[in-house]
């Protein structure tokens, strides 16, 4: 799945932050900078219009990374910064917030630009802006992405523009409709994405040139590997860096097991077993191929189970949605490929189903999606558990990797009742 695509779900599932027990870093580079934290949006200099809208998007108090970042944003005089952290952490709505304080209702021109990656998740930013800019009548916004076509001569009134960088630059130069000399907060949004995607990065820079030494410019990024750091250099001269250590995927919290089934058939009499072994809350369950999804959800749903299943023939928008319901408790089991194995966080799973191994195309275990997949069981440190089933000629690849991560998967009789409720207990 592409990375934008991840993103643009975590956007749309995050509705409250996620909490992080992850470390944060602080490299402050300038030695003039007022650097605090606060408890409480109360504590920021925001007016109360702003405080409504923070409220109304469900978030009480700072998350880890808007502690440290939102002084830092809103301080003056403004600071460049560079923000690092995973998705769910707030990072959207800490850049939002600073764009609705800087802009001025009463100047009618373009003050502040917010660059993302693709069409869907400028959207999904704007939709932010509105949400938390409810009270905030008199800030408008316009959104330089494709379809939305201005004619040369046409006068922009909005205060905070929202595009792609493609399309930016066209109104930028060709139009001629944006003037990013009166730009006064710039903010880049999934630097680590923009890198990725071809073009992009170098329509950014273009775009960053053009602006006033006195812009004020805000990048954030889910990671801040080198290629980050050295296009974060050259966008931004000595920032202040806030990292929120990225999560490491660990296997020591998620106890392993794995059952030898003949066929497909036999596997699902072994996961029936172990739901009426189990008190299983919320579960996800891993298949190779949509195909196989497809027949394991017709068969738990003909048996009385509330099933939702993630496939990648569905829409972006679709596979938020069915994530959401699954995260509200509406569906008990979450049947995906591995469209859902990384980058999704549900933290009432604990339990993981792999209905057959991942494997790569040469037959090999895929050890990376193997861990994604029962990461999910595991996040945020808590304990979890994982079941694989696995056909007589796949054993092998169950003990490939336990090598590969030096770790134990016990194995089960799927048959064995009494082995199945010690377990449980």
């Amino acid at each position: 799945v592409p990375l934008a695509e991840l993103s643009l779900m975590n956007k749309l599932i995050h509705t409250s932050l996620v909490e992080s027990d992850q470390h944060v870093e602080i490299l402050q580079r300038d030695p003039r900078s007022p650097l605090f934290s606060i408890k409480t949006f109360e504590e920021l200099p925001l007016k109360k219009e702003l405080l409504q809208g923070v409220y109304m998007m469900g978030f009480n108090r700072p998350s880890k990374i808007q502690e440290q970042a939102l002084p830092l944003m809103l301080a003056y005089p403004p600071q460049n910064l560079i923000a690092q952290s995973q998705s769910g952490t707030g990072k959207t709505a800490a850049f939002v917030l600073a764009m609705l304080s800087r802009a001025s209702a009463n100047e009618k021109y373009p003050q502040c630009l917010c660059l993302a990656p693709t069409y869907e998740l400028a959207l999904q930013i704007g939709q932010v802006v509105r949400t938390i800019g409810k009270f905030c009548s008199d800030i408008k916004v316009n959104y330089a992405v494709r379809g939305n076509r201005v004619v040369n001569g046409t006068v922009l009134e909005e205060q905070i523009i929202i595009g792609t960088p493609g399309t930016t630059l066209d109104w930028c130069f060709k139009q001629r409709v944006l003037d990013l000399t009166k730009i006064s907060l710039f903010v880049l949004d999934e630097a680590d994405i923009m890198i990725d995607t071809q073009g992009l990065s170098c329509q950014s820079i273009r775009i960053h040139r053009a602006l006033p030494k006195s812009c004020q410019v805000l990048l954030f990024s889910a990671t801040f590997k080198e290629p980050v750091r050295a296009f974060a250099e050259r966008i931004i001269p000595d920032p202040i860096v806030i990292k929120l250590r990225e999560e490491e995927l660990t296997l020591s919290n998620i106890r392993q097991y794995f059952m030898v089934c003949q066929n497909s058939d036999e596997q699902y009499k072994a996961l029936c077993n172990l739901y009426g072994s189990f008190t299983i809350g919320q579960v996800m369950i891993f298949c190779q191929t949509r195909r196989l999804a497809d027949w394991l959800s017709g068969k738990m749903s003909r048996d009385g189970h509330q099933v939702a299943t993630l496939t990648a023939e569905l829409t972006v928008v679709q596979r938020a949605s069915v994530i959401q319901r699954f995260r509200e408790g509406k569906e008990k089991v979450l049947i995906a490929t591995n469209v859902c194995a990384r980058g999704i966080d549900v933290q009432q799973v604990t339990t993981v189903v792999n209905f057959g191994l991942p494997r790569d195309q040469h037959g090999e275990p895929d050890f990376e999606t193997y861990l994604h997949r029962i990461g999910r069981a595991g996040r945020f440190g808590h304990r979890g558990i994982a079941f694989s089933m696995v056909e007589n000629d796949t054993v092998e690849l169950v003990h490939k990797i336990e090598e590969h991560f030096q770790t134990t998967i016990k194995q089960l009789d799927p048959y064995d009742v009494d082995e199945l409720e010690k377990l449980a207990a």
